[in-house]
């Protein structure tokens, strides 16, 4: 029996259940990149990145910042916890045809795949913005959109010679139910342990009868409504027990009231991968991001990523992404990496790797602290690293599950320092992905404000400050089930959670100095491959004629990517605030004497636009030099503070 075309299942309601629905095979769909490495992604959150309606708001003046603290309700005075509350405790109102709006923007960014958080639908009665409480895996939560919008957006994408990755949950559903006596977060049990099961959560999150009717009570589809298909082991450690063991702590406890499935139960991981098999046919997107990975077992995370590889491949997807999120630092990815082999595709650099890179980047670190993190002799992730396509580069996210709760650009010595991170990763081994607001240099209120501030950088709910709303809200959505109202559903007592701490201005600008650096280079690693496969070496720093040697922080940073007999020569200066120069190693046989190094990228360029006014333009030649030992060699003068330029020996 063919299955229907997406736009007849779209004619019908959700599926409630998997019975309901009829997979494709052997159908022609949008093909997977041929590797992946060619890719540049951008993840956004949904709720906090456009409404479609920025026409109808003023682009944020960052020199005026005040002017868009409005007076609060009935005339109070801008108050940095009305804000900050906003931010942390309610949906701003971002849509799924606001992202697709911005589409161009994304493209002239250099964006070539986009990993949407969660869409799915989430508990009314909450304020899960983020999206990883889910009550019905089979439909998109209507703050968001409508399951036509996504179809829409991926198709769109596709259009644009863009291709869309969606965050997915396997681990865990939403507050669903309740242990007996109404308790919501019990004492964890060990394994075998376990609680009974209390009852399932009405519409407004009341206690509720079965069998389950309305759509808004319990969980859907109704394979996830048998009570055994959960740990109820209550609430533990999240990183207690061995990752070999497959009912250590980690594995078991639930994510306070996010309820976490017992996928060792028959039948229950086969249910879970039906359902994001269904969002593959359905909206043809081109690959997941996986929420939580070290909290399953190897044997469960191998079966589900295998069952949903085989799908898509036979659909024509046969490099479908699976990237996933494995907390607890590079052992733990390392560990994913190795045992699920094949079946998972990269680990997002999430762990120690990400603080290197800011630190580095800032000139607070010596460059061989990041550099030895590709290599296999010297760190624990370096051999998934050293292929490339094994780890997505982060330089932000939604939560920083290591370190400080704030953005790169918060603490950086300029805008210009953002652009320098961002290098590092378009341009060393891995798979670049953005955060939405790099490329505007998001960094939270200005310092003298900060102090006002609750949870700045590690209190409570502090992960709210890397998740400004872009498009510049005026007010959130009101709590729980009022936020739903279709006319009206907006708490005007509350400011909007907008850029830089402001209300009512969106930051989609494509003029902005930094959205432009970042665009020229990511186009600089688009033309010449050897910038995404090319072997990778960090190479030495001559000052005033010494010796060649790696310099510590502060210096010139340059490393080579090399493929075949292309030598590309990505130099930055990691300090903040004062120029640098140098001569850099490059490779001998490759650039032999007479021949010279083209600039083909320069960071700096792009805002001051004439190339007189700094060193190295594009265009301009560096000559190779050798010294009496045969060390070949070019002279780098003068690079401004943070800059970063390219050069090719076949430009």
């Amino acid at each position: 029996m063919p299955s229907p075309a997406p736009h007849i299942i779209l004619n019908h309601p959700a599926p409630q259940s998997l019975r309901d629905i009829v997979f494709p095979r052997r159908q022609q769909f949008h093909p997977s990149p041929g590797d992946w490495r060619d890719e540049v992604l951008y993840f956004l959150l949904v709720d906090r990145f456009s409404d479609g309606r920025e026409a109808s708001r003023p682009l944020l003046d960052r020199q005026r910042r005040s002017t868009f603290r409005p007076e609060g309700h009935e005339g109070q005075p801008w108050r940095w916890d009305k804000w900050a509350d906003s931010g942390a405790h309610r949906w701003q109102g971002g849509t799924i045809t606001g992202v697709e709006s911005k589409l161009d923007y994304l493209q002239d960014l250099g964006v070539t795949t986009l990993w949407l958080s969660p869409v799915f639908k989430q508990r009314g009665h909450l304020d899960t913005f983020h999206g990883y409480g889910i009550q019905h895996f089979l439909e998109v939560d209507p703050r968001f959109g409508t399951r036509d919008d996504l179809v829409a957006l991926v198709a769109a994408a596709h259009t644009h010679n863009m291709r869309i990755i969606l965050d997915i949950i396997f681990n865990h559903s939403g507050f669903n139910w309740i242990y007996p006596g109404g308790v919501n977060e019990p004492t964890y049990k060990p394994f075998p342990e376990h609680y009974e099961f209390g009852s399932w959560l009405g519409r407004a999150g009341e206690e509720t009868r079965i069998p389950l009717v309305d759509l808004e009570a319990g969980v859907w589809p109704t394979e996830l409504q048998a009570i055994e298909s959960y740990t109820r082991a209550g609430v533990g450690s999240l990183s207690a027990g061995s990752l070999d063991d497959p009912n250590a702590e980690h594995k078991r406890t639930d994510f306070f009231t996010l309820r976490d499935f017992s996928l060792s139960t028959r039948g229950v991981l086969d249910h879970l991968a039906a359902c994001y098999r269904y969002w593959i046919a359905l909206t043809d997107c081109d690959g997941f991001r996986i929420d939580t990975l070290k909290h399953v077992s190897f044997e469960e995370g191998r079966n589900f990523c295998g069952a949903i590889k085989e799908f898509a491949a036979n659909l024509g997807k046969v490099n479908f992404l699976l990237v996933g999120e494995v907390a607890g630092g590079d052992f733990a990815q390392d560990r994913y990496l190795d045992v699920l082999g094949r079946n998972l595709d990269a680990a997002l650099d999430i762990g120690e790797m990400r603080m290197t890179l800011h630190n580095v980047a800032k000139g607070l670190a010596p460059p061989q602290t990041y550099f030895d993190g590709f290599d296999t002799g010297n760190a624990e992730m370096g051999s998934h690293r050293n292929i490339g396509q094994r780890h997505v580069s982060i330089l932000d996210d939604h939560d920083h599950v290591f370190g400080q709760k704030i953005r790169f650009s918060s603490e950086a010595a300029s805008e210009e320092q953002v652009v320098a991170g961002v290098a590092l990763q378009l341009f060393t081994l891995g798979i670049p992905c953005f955060y939405y607001g790099t490329e505007q240099a998001f960094a939270g209120p200005e310092e003298p404000e900060r102090r006002f501030l609750p949870g700045w950088k590690t209190g409570d709910h502090a992960d709210r400050y890397l998740r400004e709303a872009m498009f510049g809200p005026e007010h959130p959505r009101g709590t729980g089930l009022a936020g739903m109202a279709t006319t009206d559903g907006f708490d005007h007592t509350l400011p909007g959670f907008g850029p830089f701490g402001t209300a009512g201005a969106h930051c989609f600008d494509p003029d902005f100095h930094t959205y432009r650096r970042i665009a020229a280079l990511a186009a600089i690693r688009k033309r010449f491959p050897v910038l995404r496969v090319g072997r990778q070496y960090l190479r030495s720093l001559s000052l005033f004629d010494g010796p060649f040697v790696v310099r510590g922080p502060g210096e010139l940073i340059a490393w080579s990517r090399i493929l075949s007999d292309e030598e590309a020569l990505c130099v930055m200066n990691a300090h903040g605030m004062q120029v640098r120069g140098g001569d850099v190693v490059v490779d001998a046989d490759l650039n032999q004497p007479g021949m010279v190094l083209t600039v083909v990228a320069n960071s700096m360029e792009a805002s001051v636009g004439t190339s007189g006014t700094i060193a190295h333009p594009i265009g301009s030649q560096l000559p190779i030099k050798r010294r009496s030992d045969g060390t070949a060699f070019v002279e780098i003068r003068n690079m401004a503070p943070s800059g970063v330029i390219v050069a090719v020996n076949h430009p």
